[in-house]
């Protein structure tokens, strides 16, 4: 089995710290990361300065990435004029974020659900044309912080109409970190109803499930897992939001299981103990600190290609 993880340390990761982690710095962990073997990176995000100001040098970054052949670096998208700042930055791929509740979705993006979708439809059909990649994160897919538990009726209301307006990849997102394994399958299963695009998954580890959330969609069908080199992360507009599923824990997890990712764990460590100290507090990762086991040889589960995949 081999399954795609995609990096979003960079844009998910950092915009949710206290610290605004300088250019340089970004530019380093970036480059550690595809030294690991990283192929798709969610680098930046175009929202507004003055609300994610983590994020202010956006096109900065984007100038000085390495463009290594494979890697493909993408960028979040709020609106059209995101879209005019990361066609002119040089991205390969845009993210969307359409947020499933009406309370979030006003927060987030100061727009109602049904502005949101058709602010995706008009971003997609610009990117497209521009040969970007499109993906659209339904955000809090799992539960709001502001209304409570989602229905899987509204999620996939959202996939359906985003699917017709041209993405080419769904992301699931646990934004607030509430699902479990059972809701994975659940909502794989009601999103899988109405379309048969690529389906990617985002998890935060807020109540300890994301790495169980991890593995249930990986079963289920999921093409590709977002993680965080670090653990770092969260939503600035979804209180009590921590930090992504760390990349270095769940690679340790998957290639203990036998699953391939095509990363080299040892140079994820180095990547994520690089960004630490921009942080001013330790990470949230746990391989970092416990070490990979055993230090070296596969588990017994895989075979001797596994922890190299």
């Amino acid at each position: 089995m081999e399954i795609d993880v995609v990096e979003v340390g960079p844009r998910d990761g950092l915009q949710n710290e206290p610290v605004i982690v300088s250019t340089d710095a970004k530019v380093a962990y970036i480059e550690a990361l595809v030294a690991a073997g990283l192929r798709r990176v969610e680098a930046v995000s175009f929202a507004h300065p003055g609300r994610v100001p983590q994020m202010a040098d956006a096109e900065a970054v984007m100038a000085r990435v390495p463009r290594a052949a494979g890697v493909r670096y993408a960028g979040l998208v709020l609106n059209e004029r995101g879209l005019d700042r990361a066609l002119a930055a040089g991205v390969d791929e845009v993210n969307v974020v359409v947020v499933a509740t009406e309370t979030f979705s006003r927060r987030n993006q100061n727009m109602s659900v049904r502005q949101a979708v058709d602010a995706f439809a008009a971003i997609a059909g610009r990117a497209r044309e521009a040969g970007l990649g499109v993906t659209v994160t339904v955000g809090a897919s799992f539960g709001c912080p502001f209304e409570g538990e989602v229905s899987p009726d509204r999620v996939t209301d959202i996939v359906r109409r985003c699917a017709d307006a041209g993405a080419e990849e769904i992301a699931l997102a646990d934004t607030i970190g509430v699902g479990v394994p059972a809701e994975v399958r659940l909502l794989t299963a009601a999103v899988r109803e109405v379309t048969d695009l690529p389906l990617r998954f985002h998890f935060h580890n807020t109540r300890n499930t994301g790495y169980a959330n991890a593995e249930a969609a990986l079963h289920a069908g999921a093409t590709s897992l977002d993680a965080s080199a670090g653990g770092i992360g969260g939503c600035p507009f979804a209180p009590a939001a921590t930090g992504n599923i760390a990349t270095e824990d769940l690679v340790y997890l998957l290639h203990r299981s036998g699953v391939r990712t095509g990363l080299d764990l040892p140079a994820l460590l180095r990547a994520a103990a690089l960004i630490e100290p921009e942080l001013d507090a330790p990470l949230p990762a746990q391989l970092g600190r416990a070490g990979i086991w055993p230090a070296a040889g596969p588990s017994v589960l895989s075979g001797p290609s596994v922890p190299e995949a």
